[in-house]
């Protein structure tokens, strides 16, 4: 398994990411997250609530990978790195008569460890930090 190869499952998974949020449909996203992976299993659990399908998201929320870099292989046969991701305006509700918090667009820093599984990747770790 390459370098590009994990970049190119990074894009994946947040495309998976997007579907999930867009559909509430969870199972693609965490069949490709590691067991252990806590943010994974938290985001998952949040768009399975909140969503467009159920209309507890609407606007530009769909994450855009704009870079990718730094992604290195560990001793343990992980692969760490960051991305540089981007959203635009959307707006979330928790349920139909729940106040809706608007968020302004951003871009973030994504901190993403992989682990090899079979002669594919999973996700390992995540985490989103403010740029």
């Amino acid at each position: 398994m390459t370098l590009s190869a994990a970049e190119a499952f990074y894009r994946h998974y947040v495309d998976l990411m997007n579907y999930a949020s867009q559909t509430g449909e969870t199972a693609p996203l965490l069949a490709a997250s590691e067991s252990g992976c806590e943010r994974c299993k938290e985001y998952a659990s949040f768009v399975a609530k909140v969503n467009e399908a159920n209309g507890g998201l609407t606007g530009d929320y769909r994450e855009r990978v704009k870079e990718v870099s730094e992604l290195v292989r560990g001793s343990s046969g992980r692969v760490g790195g960051s991305a540089i991701v981007t959203v635009g305006n959307y707006t979330t509700k928790a349920t139909p008569t729940t106040k809706p918090i608007v968020s302004k667009a951003a871009e973030y820093t994504e901190q993403i460890a992989l682990s090899p599984s079979g002669s594919n990747w999973v996700m390992y770790e995540l985490k989103l930090e403010s740029r």
